[in-house]
């Protein structure tokens, strides 16, 4: 590979010629050969949107001229673009402030600004990567807030559609097995008689509190940290700096982002992130016992419990012919566990803010997005392709009523608990069911308990 030979402060150094990054970029990829982990291109986007107004922004405030500016915004709606995505190659486990890839931004957007301007790449170098693309700002408090606009973005276009998506698709089985009678299950045992569309109206609930969790804190990540620089006093950027690229940003995405109430709190500490990553885990959760209760409800088809039919979307074995698995549903289980793992790692990034900045910004930022990520198609292909199909074997679900015996609960109003306890005995000895019990005894006639032991 071509090399061409630039110099930092601290020597020269040997980048590809088909680079766009620099000297700085390149000791990163060179300083932290940690695994294969980017960024995500949502936070790459983010950043490039942060560069893009800021320059806009020194413009207004006459801190920079009209060629440099435009070039500047021009190649970071390129990068916006995902024209560069290529060129960010720096690992997520970097520097803790995140300083290599804000650099790395730095460089490329720099580099073909100056493209732009001059027609040609190299040479003379109109556009500086520290002096005018990163004007009025500094990685400690652009990165913070980088992960509240990207993960906002994500939260709004990506996973409360979604989650609403499944919300909706629930709630539309609800309303089908709304006249289903089935069996109750506690402690996986058989519990009194209920409706089908009870359960997955429960569901339904679950995902609406989850989206309303995900509103919750919206505010919080709308705080943006620009304007802090260094360490949250603003030193080396205009006093309406911060403001004027905000109200850009929120102009462009159409969300209220605002400058951060407290410059310290919001460089020290990412708890806004924590609280985010804690929502998320929170729907995994849910997600998981929705899934799972798929999973046996539809289970067998002839040996489990098979009150519902998924969609048959693939085969489901190498070597049983016929056999059809619940896919979605374990897909769903491994992303709420890729999302509870996240969230660990959130947290303890979350505890490493030293003093004036939190040290672990990187990985925070990587394992909230793709938190969000995840969640976001897992629950689409979950509404879609799973509960949107599922059917209900109403035979099934009535038999399993006829033989359970918890429909006993029923009479211990008139007989009490012990009377009934015993008849519940007989038809667990003698294989017979409570209604024939019942009559047997003479304790109520056929029609009588018939219409009594309706759930």
């Amino acid at each position: 590979m071509p090399y061409r030979e630039e110099k930092d402060t601290l020597g020269t150094v040997r980048i590809p010629v088909s680079a766009y990054y620099g000297p700085q970029t390149q000791r990163a990829a060179d300083n932290f050969p940690v695994g294969d982990l980017k960024l995500p291109v949502a936070f790459i986007h983010a950043l490039a949107l942060v560069k893009k107004y800021a320059a806009r922004a020194n413009m207004e405030l006459g801190l920079l001229d009209a060629q440099r500016v435009e070039a500047i915004a021009q190649a970071a709606q390129e990068v916006v673009d995902s024209k560069f995505d290529d060129q960010f190659v720096v690992s997520v486990f970097q520097t803790g402030s995140g300083t290599s890839t804000n650099m790395n931004m730095n460089e490329v957007i720099a580099s073909r600004a100056n493209e732009i301007i001059t027609g040609k790449k190299g040479g003379k170098a109109p556009v500086h990567p520290n002096d005018h693309v990163n004007l009025g700002q500094s990685s400690n408090d652009v990165i913070p807030s980088v992960i509240h606009i990207a993960a906002l973005e994500l939260i709004r276009k990506h996973l409360i559609p979604a989650l609403d998506l499944l919300r909706q698709a629930l709630a539309a089985k609800a309303e089908e097995f709304g006249d289903i009678r089935k069996i109750g299950r506690t402690h996986l045992q058989d519990a009194v008689p209920m409706i089908l569309g009870q359960e997955f109206s429960g569901y339904t609930r679950q995902i609406e509190l989850g989206i309303q969790r995900l509103q919750a804190v919206e505010e919080r990540l709308a705080e943006l940290a620009l304007g802090g620089t260094a360490v949250g006093t603003g030193l080396n950027t205009h006093p309406e700096f911060a403001a004027r690229v905000i109200a850009l940003i929120a102009e462009h995405t159409h969300i209220a982002f605002r400058e951060a109430v407290n410059h310290f709190e919001a460089q020290a500490a990412q708890d806004a992130a924590v609280e985010t990553s804690g929502a998320l885990k929170t729907i995994a959760v849910g997600l998981v016992k929705i899934a799972n209760d798929i999973r046996f409800l539809s289970s067998g088809p002839r040996c489990g419990i098979g009150e519902i039919n998924l969609p048959a979307l693939q085969p489901g074995s190498s070597i049983m012919p016929g056999k059809v698995n619940p896919v979605i549903p374990e897909a769903v289980l491994q992303v709420a566990a890729q999302v509870m793992g996240n969230d660990t790692t959130i947290m303890l990034g979350g505890q490493s803010g030293n003093f004036e900045l939190n040290v672990m910004l990187p990985v925070i930022a990587y394992n909230l997005l793709q938190s969000l990520t995840l969640l976001s198609a897992v629950t689409r292909v979950f509404a879609e392709k799973c509960i949107a199909g599922i059917t209900a074997n109403r035979q099934t679900c009535a038999a399993y009523i006829e033989k359970s015996l918890a429909l006993v609960t029923r009479l211990v109003p008139e007989l009490g608990y012990d009377r009934a306890a015993a008849i519940a005995q007989r038809a667990y000895e003698t294989g017979k069911t409570i209604r024939q019990i019942v009559v047997e005894e003479k304790i109520r006639t056929e029609d009588e308990a018939g219409s009594l032991l309706q759930p």
